[in-house]
């Protein structure tokens, strides 16, 4: 069976330099709302539907009806090629590293479908990857364009898979990677598998709380993000689906090594984590 991975946009493939908050600004603006309305609340994480109506909110203090909603989508895809323009212009445009060369390698291969299961609306989400050059990886995808729940935007993009697929796809091959802790539960509320990147917008500690099978600082290291896809064999001969949870400092550590450091044997792990449990246990009473 293919498997489905879905990226998230905004810190997970790209970072816009904030092209996306000031054209949502201007959009209020232009509507009579004050200059900079999304200081007022967090955008990360959210889709578009939910950030338009949170700021039409803060701005006016009422929900926006349909017509609103539709003017500031409006307004904000008007505003925001100038802005993803200035981040490029001003360098604050870049491509999260080492995500070209994942995505070389996933296209190269028969049993892989790449899609985005981003909170952008489908046009912005298009216009913002348009200076990275990797548009073109992506033939389908879930957009924060109608939906509210990011569980939502993720079904959307495995229905279309499906359709693309012509077969049904378990949640078991479906994997999605973000940058913040919404993209990993919207995943686990799915059965979908869970990785995030640390060098996005996501806060570390709801990242950590949220608990991701997998977590890397950026995909520097392609090896590993296939080890974990579980299309690529751990050079130390573990399999997929034997790393222990991270549930202490010391699980986590070796979980993230994989074949590439040192990793304990299952006995000395048991001992390990059962000692840093009892201490634990000893601190609190």
């Amino acid at each position: 069976m293919t498997k489905v991975i879905l990226f998230d946009i905004d810190g997970t493939l790209i970072n816009t330099g904030g092209a996306g908050l000031r054209a949502l600004n201007k959009a209020l603006s232009a509507m009579g709302g004050p200059k900079n309305v999304c200081s007022f609340f967090e955008l990360q994480g959210s889709t578009d539907r939910v950030n338009f109506e949170n700021a039409y909110r803060c701005a006016f203090n009422k929900k926006p009806s349909e017509k609103d909603y539709k003017r500031i989508k409006e307004l904000y895809i008007k505003f925001l090629p100038e802005e993803v323009e200035y981040s490029v212009k001003n360098k604050k445009y870049f491509k999260i590293k080492g995500i070209e060369r994942l995505l070389e390698k996933l296209s190269n291969r028969k049993d892989i479908l790449i899609g985005l299961g981003s909170g952008n609306l489908k046009e912005g989400a298009y216009i913002k990857l348009e200076p990275s050059r990797l548009s073109h990886y992506f033939l389908f995808g879930g957009f924060g364009e109608k939906h509210e729940k990011r569980e939502d935007m993720l079904k959307t993009a495995v229905k279309d898979a499906e359709i693309i697929l012509k077969e049904k796809i378990s949640p078991s091959y479906v994997y999605v990677i973000g940058d913040t802790e919404k993209d990993i539960i919207a995943a686990k509320n799915c059965d979908y598998h869970s990785a995030c990147v640390l060098d996005g917008f996501g806060d570390k500690k709801k990242i950590f709380a949220a608990e991701p099978e997998f977590m890397e600082k950026d995909f520097a290291n392609t090896n590993v993000w296939l080890m974990w896809l579980g299309i690529a064999k751990d050079p130390k001969g573990i399999k997929r689906g034997t790393y222990i949870c991270p549930d202490t400092p010391i699980e986590h550590a070796y979980y993230g090594m994989t074949g590439n450091g040192s990793i304990l044997q299952s006995t000395e792990i048991s001992d390990k984590i059962i000692a840093v449990r009892k201490k634990k246990r000893n601190k609190g009473q």
